[in-house]
């Protein structure tokens, strides 16, 4: 990624660059060492940084998470990271991530998020909290496009149907994260300004939702820290 972004020629402050860790590297230096690595891989140099890392997920459980924490904040403390999240984690991981905090609440929290798979419960927490959601799978990996009722918004709005669910997860406030290798699809999914889905038809995708089972991915579980 830190390859690409140098060959592209496009300044360096005007590409937002995110990197995970997974898993610890056996103690809170080691861990730490790890995270600084990614970094120098992603941006050479002294003062080489990433807009955003994030823990990948809550799985390594509380001590393993609170020691990859750890790691985050030196590296935003010392400017490597302009700031630090989490990933797929619920209201009990985040709640156990305060203990011995020096930063908290995290920055972030990336999770899937469209139509079928809402997520109330950590939506709203995170909302409380001012924690950034970033959505990820907005677009449900095309899986939904023959959807009667996304089928007839996009007729409706004369738009794609992943436009429609990147224009709703703006409009839910959060920050949607579409994927595609094709050139055309990422145009695409970025001409999604300029233009609002009205507040009746925001609530017939609101209506989609199925709960966990709507999830293609990972719905989160909110009532424990493991």
């Amino acid at each position: 990624m830190g390859e690409a972004v140098r060959r592209s020629g496009i300044p360096r402050n005007e590409v937002f660059l995110t990197t995970k860790i997974l898993s610890p590297a056996g103690s809170p230096e080691e861990t730490y060492q790890k995270c600084l690595q990614s970094v120098k891989q992603i941006d050479e140099g002294e003062n080489g940084y990433v807009d955003l890392f994030l823990i990948h997920s809550h799985s390594p459980g509380p001590a393993k998470r609170k020691e990859m924490w750890g790691a985050l904040e030196r590296l935003y403390e010392e400017g490597r990271a302009k700031a630090i999240g989490v990933s797929n984690f619920g209201v009990g991981h985040v709640e156990d991530l305060k203990e011995g905090a020096k930063i908290w609440p995290p920055h972030v929290n990336q999770l899937e998020l469209h139509p079928w798979s809402q997520q109330r419960t950590i939506v709203s927490y995170c909302s409380a909290h001012s924690i950034i959601v970033e959505a990820y799978s907005p677009i449900v990996r095309n899986q939904k496009s023959q959807d009667s009722t996304l089928v007839s918004l996009a007729r409706k709005y004369s738009k794609t149907t992943s436009q429609i669910l990147v224009r709703w997860s703006l409009q839910k406030g959060w920050v949607p994260l579409p994927k595609s290798d094709t050139k055309s699809r990422i145009e695409e999914n970025r001409d999604v300004f300029g233009w609002e889905i009205e507040s009746g038809d925001m609530q017939v995708l609101d209506d989609l939702d199925e709960g966990e089972k709507g999830a293609i991915v990972k719905a989160v579980k909110n009532d424990t820290v493991q």
